[in-house]
Parts: structure tokens; sequence; C-alpha cells
């Protein structure tokens, strides 16, 4: 909660693939608030009362799932509708004749982001979240400690650069 907190005030899109990240978590543990406490909050240098208080946070954030039907899969609508506002902020920085380093560094991904675009199921998602979505899977990738190509680091590399961009503007 507190990290979750701290990322939402400093950099969104961190802040966004961390409540990914959560979510998996979240299922990982099935929901279970016992073992979330044991291997989350306990494990915390934090107050009780701050324990107490991520304790709280856990169970919402694990009713908030059930109620909407994301226990297997999906995003929160929170964060889905967080991911709306960034990708039509980023429209709008790529409309700014002001912003021509950000348009820029978008032109340097467009082809990475058009590339995944084609490998994808749905033709129609938004540029910000096949963003997203690459940059989460990748991170699987490395913490699953499997190997991956220079062409797939260089494409995530220029990914992070327009996210990056993109979360500085938003902040």
């Amino acid at each position: 909660m507190l990290i979750a907190e701290q990322k939402k005030r400093d950099n969104i899109a961190e802040y966004l693939l961390y409540m990914w990240q959560l979510e998996d978590i979240l299922r990982a543990y099935e929901f279970d608030i016992d073992k979330i406490q044991k291997g989350l909050i306990d494990t915390s240098n934090h107050s009780d009362e701050k324990k107490e208080e991520a304790r709280r946070w856990y169970i919402q954030l694990i009713e908030q799932m059930q109620s909407e039907g994301i226990e297997k899969e999906g995003h929160l609508s929170t964060n889905n509708e967080l991911l709306k506002e960034l990708s039509l902020f980023h429209a709008q920085l790529l409309k700014n004749p002001d912003e021509l380093k950000y348009i820029e560094t978008y032109f340097k991904t467009l082809p990475f982001i058009q590339e995944l675009r084609g490998k994808s199921k749905s033709q129609d998602l938004p540029e910000i979240e096949i963003c997203f979505t690459a940059l989460y899977g990748f991170l699987l990738l490395k913490l699953q400690k499997r190997e991956v190509s220079p062409d797939t680091a260089s494409a995530i590399s220029q990914i992070s650069n327009l996210l990056r961009s993109l979360s500085e503007k938003y902040n």
C-alpha cells in the first residue's frame, strides 16, 4: 500500500505496472488474506498500525477484484481507467507542437508498437496499452529468469523510454 502510494505520486507508469503485478500476486495467494498477511504484510518492517492498514487495503483490493469478476485474469477497473487516461494524455501530447522530444521518442517506439500489435490477438488495443503489456511481459520473463533476446531487450528499452517520458509529462 505504501509502495503503491509512492509510485502513484512519483511515476504513474511504475504504479500501473506495480498494480498489475499486485493483481497477479493476489491471485497467486488465492485471495486468502491470511496467506497475504504471512507473505506480504508480516514481512514488512512497518508498525502494527501500518500493517493493519495494509491488511484492510488488501482486503479491499480482493473484494474489488472479486466483485469485478477478475479472479483469473484482467485488471481492476481503476487500473483500466488510469490506462485510458494515460492513452488520452499520450494522444494530447502527440498533437502538441511544443512536445517535439516526446513526439520524437514516440516515433522511435512506433515500429516496436506496430510489431507487437501485429502479434496481438486484439488489433484495436491502444498503443499505450500495448507498451504496458510488453513491459509487464518483459518483467515477468525477468522474474522467471528467462533469457531475453537482444532485439527484445532493445524494443523494451525504447518502450521504457516512451513510458518514462509519458510519466514525467503526466506527473
